[in-house]
């Protein structure tokens, strides 16, 4: 990555799969802040461009198409593989054949493959500390389907390198895909209630920005990185599961009204609701507690990146209208 030709610092080139999702976005905008050409592949490129991430040269694809990535990788150095199948449908049909794409696109350019990992790889009860490495031990669909993913990497290095960065659930602005915006709040009206849906269990939370920002300054220790990187991000633990909704109160500077997430509800409706059988399957992340344990990053950042918490809810409040208008 830092080598030179002609005495010019190499151009670094970066494909980012998913880069109008909302930690596609976040780390496209890292790259392009850190100095990388950053080339977007979107299905409908009019509203990419319309996606609001800044600095991104599109092109026309669709990540279920080999001949479309391997076409849109072409020079990459670094394809970012943060492309989900929409809403919760269809995963075990396509987030394999997508993964096996990305594969043989960055095998054709000598290219490292950077994922942005889940915690659905694991069973809570059984790793309530994730550690590089951890065995991976979830035992729902989504679960299995990851953890099937992350072997594919895993086999293919070294031949293909990989950095897979895991976090836990995501906030911050354009995280529109998440429980924080999809259950704990209504974006669109100012705040007046949360729902809380950790079930008195400790709970992981990421800020897309510092997560976006720690790719990018990952990517600048290439040499220091192994074939394949398994390197859990921290973030904010939330220890009592009734942090972020302190934040938030905070923020507003008012206490809020509480609900419980119907969780009743999700199992009542899982036969039949898409979400409520995902959301079901996954409850015992938000029942027991899981943290993850940053000391591989540490290790090779020295820090990790951390936006104070007020800063990042205001920030999040902010960017899908849930703070109050200003008068005057």
């Amino acid at each position: 990555m830092d080598s030179e030709m002609n005495g010019e610092p190499k151009v670094r080139v970066a494909l980012v799969l998913g880069a109008t999702g909302g930690i596609g976005g976040a780390i496209a905008s890292a790259l392009v802040a850190h100095g990388w050409l950053v080339r977007g592949m979107a299905r409908d490129l009019e509203a990419a461009k319309r996606s609001g991430v800044d600095g991104v040269e599109w092109c026309k694809g669709d990540a279920m198409s080999a001949s479309d990535v391997l076409a849109a990788a072409h020079g990459a150095d670094v394809i970012v593989h943060a492309v989900n199948p929409p809403g919760y449908r269809k995963w075990e049909e396509l987030v394999l054949p997508m993964i096996d794409n990305t594969i043989a696109a960055a095998l054709a350019n000598g290219a490292r493959i950077v994922l942005p990992g889940t915690v659905y790889n694991f069973d809570p009860e059984l790793t309530p500390v994730v550690r590089s490495g951890s065995p991976q031990t979830g035992r729902s669909r989504k679960g299995q389907v990851r953890i099937a993913l992350e072997k594919r990497l895993k086999d293919a290095a070294p031949q293909v390198p990989s950095l897979i960065l895991r976090a836990g659930d995501y906030f911050g602005p354009d995280a529109r895909s998440s429980w924080f915006t999809q259950a704990m709040i209504k974006p669109g009206r100012p705040l007046k209630a949360v729902t809380n849906v950790a079930r008195g269990a400790g709970h992981s939370w990421s800020y897309l920005p510092d997560v976006a920002e720690a790719v990018a300054l990952l990517l600048e220790k290439q040499s220091a990185l192994a074939p394949f990187e398994d390197i859990p991000f921290e973030g904010y633990w939330d220890r009592s599961g009734r942090g972020l909704i302190d934040g938030l109160e905070a923020v507003l500077g008012r206490r809020l009204a509480v609900r419980a997430f119907p969780w009743w509800l999700m199992r009542l409706a899982s036969p039949l609701v898409p979400f409520a059988r995902e959301a079901s399957e996954i409850e015992p992340l938000w029942r027991h507690s899981m943290r993850l344990d940053n000391e591989r990053l540490v290790s090779l950042l020295g820090k990790e990146p951390r936006t104070d918490l007020i800063e990042a809810l205001r920030a999040t409040l902010g960017s899908v209208g849930c703070l109050p208008e200003r008068k005057g």
